[in-house]
C-alpha cells in the first residue's frame, strides 16, 4: 500500500485521488486552502498534511475545472463546490469513498505502530519467563552473526521465525481445546 513503512503516505495519494478528496471535503462544507491542509492532516491522525505546493495548484485545477468556486474571505479564498462540482463527485463518488477508506486505513495502522514503538520503548513487552527470554536473545544473537555474512539469509530466518509461530499457535489453540 501507500506505507512505505517510515509512516509516510504522501506517494499513496495520486493527483487524481487528492482532486477527488479535496472536492468532497469542500463538498462538506466551504474552507480554505489551510483548512483542508489541516483537515486532512486531523483525518490522518497527523501522519500525512498534503504541502500548500501540492493542496494549492490542486485547488486551481479543481476552480479551472469548474468544480469549485473561490469567495473572498479577506486576504484568503474560501472554495465551496460548484453544482458541475457535485455532479463530478457525484459521477466518482466510489472512488472518493474508497480514497477515504484508505486513509483512514493506513492512519489507523500508522497509528498502531506508532502506539507499538512508544510500548516498546517504554519496555511494556509481554513478560516472558527468563529462559524464554534468554533464548530469544540468544536467538537474536544468532540471527545477526548470519545475516551479517549472508544477508540473503533473511528470507530463511523470517520463514522460521513465522513458522516457529505458527506452531506455538497451533499448540496453544490445541491445548485451549483439550
Amino acid at each position: 500500500m501507500g506505507d512505505d513503512g517510515e509512516g509516510r503516505i504522501g506517494r499513496f495519494l495520486l493527483q487524481g485521488d487528492l482532486r477527488l478528496l479535496v472536492l468532497s471535503l469542500i463538498e462538506q462544507e466551504p474552507r480554505h486552502g489551510y483548512e483542508l491542509i489541516k483537515h486532512v492532516e486531523e483525518m490522518t491522525q497527523g501522519f500525512y498534511a498534503p504541502s500548500p505546493g501540492v493542496i494549492y495548484p490542486t485547488l486551481s485545477y479543481l476552480e479551472e475545472a469548474g468544480y469549485i468556486q473561490a469567495e473572498s474571505d479577506g486576504n484568503k479564498k474560501r472554495y465551496a463546490i460548484t453544482d458541475e462540482g457535485r455532479a463530478y463527485l457525484g459521477e466518482n463518488r466510489d472512488a472518493a469513498e474508497g480514497i477515504l477508506e484508505r486513509l483512514a486505513h493506513v492512519a489507523e495502522r500508522l497509528r498502531e505502530r506508532r502506539e507499538r514503538k512508544e510500548a516498546h520503548e517504554r519496555g511494556t513487552r509481554p513478560e516472558l519467563p527468563r529462559g524464554v527470554e534468554a533464548a530469544m536473545l540468544n536467538l537474536r544473537e544468532v540471527a545477526a552473526r548470519v545475516l551479517a555474512t549472508d544477508e540473503k539469509r533473511s528470507g530463511d530466518i523470517i520463514r522460521l521465525l513465522l513458522q516457529a509461530a505458527d506452531d506455538l499457535d497451533r499448540d496453544a489453540g490445541a491445548s485451549s481445546k483439550a
